[in-house]
């Protein structure tokens, strides 16, 4: 009797997984159009139309570190037709940058999937007496507080990126914040800024032509668009990471057979050799190909590291 009525039960939830998507899907963005994750999530989305014959409908809500974004996916309906497409600032920083969210990360979502990773590059002016992380760590540690790293702003991944570097290594170094990354490279190639963590596709150009070193980058494995660069564990911080992603996160309660669904399709799309040609590559973005599960269980170690990082920083955004 009770394996009957379970059956009852499950019948609806896989009918339900089999028929989805039967309308447009809405996925928010918390940039801009045009940037980066922009053209990203409409690339996926296009593909996602080609596959299930829905349209994916993404709309752009930049603002308040993705705060705005957040909260409105967060407030919508748990159908399975909303998501939302964001970094570690939303499901892992933020709390730890602001004394009171409109959201809270770890109730308020589903989590889909991480979608890629963005591994960084440090990245040094061209006359600095330094062409190794060894050699800028013993050049810092000899001139205490003489040397400068840039960032974006404060509480951005660079900034956290750069003040972890900085604890693990006992170094005291100041922080000049910019508006944007051309203004901080533009001020490492001519001299005037020591360091800055930058995302490889903004750096790569710069660096082939002489205008700035490159000392390590995140990740496994060298990024094709730099290979002569090492990774950090080759240069002797195994246990480093200077990193951001972009993943898919549902309104909490949304059905697990259907974000399964979305994170399956996502993941199989973003592998493509095409799709990494057309949309990472030239980034130097990795394709991530996760469950819900495996996301999941990602968070748990990186909201560990979020609290460590924004606590070196002494980063607060309110």
């Amino acid at each position: 009797m009770t394996k009957f009525l379970l059956s009852l039960l499950l019948v609806p939830l896989s009918a339900i997984a089999q028929q989805y998507p039967s309308k447009p899907i809405r996925v928010v963005v918390p940039y801009t159009a045009g940037g980066p994750a922009d053209l990203l999530v409409r690339g996926l989305g296009q593909k996602l139309n080609e596959v299930w014959g829905q349209q994916v409908v993404v709309e752009n809500k930049p603002g308040a570190n993705e705060i705005i974004a957040a909260q409105d996916i967060a407030k919508s309906p748990a159908d399975g037709y909303n998501y939302l497409l964001a970094s570690d600032a939303v499901f892992s920083l933020n709390q730890y940058l602001y004394s009171k969210l409109p959201y809270d990360p770890a109730k308020d979502f589903a989590p889909v999937g991480r979608v890629v990773t963005a591994n960084l590059m440090l990245v040094v002016r061209p006359g600095l007496p330094a062409a190794s992380v060894k050699e800028l760590v013993d050049y810092a540690k000899k001139n205490p507080g003489k040397l400068n790293y840039g960032s974006v702003g404060a509480g951005g991944v660079n900034h956290l990126a750069f003040a972890w570097f900085n604890t693990l290594n006992g170094l005291e170094m100041q922080h000049v914040p910019y508006k944007g990354l051309v203004q901080g490279l533009q001020d490492v190639m001519t001299d005037r800024l020591d360091a800055m963590f930058a995302v490889i596709g903004g750096a790569a150009p710069l660096l082939k032509a002489g205008k700035m070193k490159g000392l390590a980058v995140s990740g496994q494995s060298r990024n094709a668009l730099i290979p002569d660069v090492p990774t950090f564990t080759e240069a002797g911080l195994a246990n480093f990471d200077a990193s951001f992603y972009f993943a898919l996160a549902a309104p909490a309660g949304t059905p697990r057979g259907l974000l399964e669904k979305f994170a399956a399709e996502s993941g199989k799309i973003v592998t493509s050799p095409e799709f990494k040609e057309k949309y990472l590559a030239n980034l130097g973005f990795e394709a991530v190909r996760d469950t819900p599960q495996d996301f999941a269980a990602f968070l748990v170690k990186d909201r560990e590291l979020a609290a460590k990082k924004v606590k070196a920083s002494g980063a607060k955004l309110d």
